[in-house]
């Protein structure tokens, strides 16, 4: 019993150490983490949509999804904060751009 006591608080004592906080790393966030952002492609509201330009969207709003849905179409209701969602009218143009 008395050899297991020195073990049981080596193995306490490793356990605490690790807990210990480290100093703060300073290296910088990643700058594009596909996270979308809808607001910086609104200015596509009203214009027709090309295959180029959705893509380009997808790029500006730092998206790494893109989603162009039709009227009636349906799609899954997964929230998604990498996903840029492009709304289109019958007539193929942009009447919402949504992150999701």
């Amino acid at each position: 019993m008395n050899r297991l006591l020195p073990l049981a608080t080596l193995c306490a004592c490793t356990l605490l150490a690790a807990c210990a906080s480290s100093p703060q790393e300073t290296t910088p966030a990643v700058q594009n983490d596909g996270r979308c952002d809808a607001e910086a492609v609104q200015h596509l509201v009203d214009q027709r949509i090309t295959t180029e330009m959705a893509e380009e969207a997808r790029v500006q709003a730092g998206a790494k999804y893109l989603r162009v849905t039709q009227p009636n179409q349906p799609v899954t209701m997964d929230y998604n904060p990498q996903r840029l969602n492009i709304d289109i009218d019958d007539a193929d143009t942009i009447v919402r751009l949504s992150c999701g």
